[in-house]
């Protein structure tokens, strides 16, 4: 008889302004790379949001910085060329037909509590992109990385707009060079 068993969600938060915080997540993605069985050789990185809110710029931030800093990172999404709610899907599709059988890492911004503001999340499941503004677009990813810069509520749009570009600016950076030392 064969069971068919359900992957456990499993969802680490880390502190970008630990001196380790980098190393600690490269860790945790090539664990969740190795004990999924991903494929290692064909990572692609996509990350999405927009410049036109600081909030929701850590994707094309991140996407920007690995560009700039890994040769071997085929990134989707920066601040040049930012992947967001409108292209999403054409950029989805482009993803799988460029690429046979890739390991898809996605970043984006999220907003959560209060006590989880400037923390970086680390999950084995998709993510789901404009959950937070309350926006129906396509999972994506392996492997999900957000970044919370913000508290959810109501307003979320607006949240995203008068968060802090430090606090973005400073989880993209962690973020990406944790990237970097996995496909690096």
């Amino acid at each position: 008889m064969n069971i068919s068993r359900k992957k456990a969600c499993r969802t680490e938060y880390f502190d970008p302004a630990r001196p380790d915080a980098s190393r600690l997540i490269s860790s945790k993605i090539s664990n969740l790379i190795h004990h999924d069985k991903h494929n290692i050789n064909d990572i692609v990185v996509l990350c999405i949001g927009t410049d036109r809110a600081t909030g929701d710029a850590l994707g094309p931030i991140t996407g920007s910085i690995l560009s700039e800093t890994c040769d071997n990172c085929n990134v989707y999404g920066t601040l040049k060329k930012p992947v967001h709610a409108l292209n999403l899907r054409e950029n989805i599709r482009n993803i799988y037909a460029t690429h046979e059988s890739p390991t898809v890492i996605a970043i984006d911004a999220s907003l959560g509590h209060s006590s989880d503001v400037g923390l970086i999340t680390l999950s084995n499941t998709p993510l789901y992109p404009g959950i937070g503004v309350n926006k129906k677009l396509p999972a994506i990813g392996d492997i999900s990385i957000t970044g919370i810069v913000n508290l959810s509520g109501k307003p979320g749009l607006s949240l995203l707009q008068s968060t802090r570009l430090y606090t973005v600016s400073t989880m993209a950076t962690c973020i990406a060079r944790a990237l970097v030392n996995v496909i690096g």
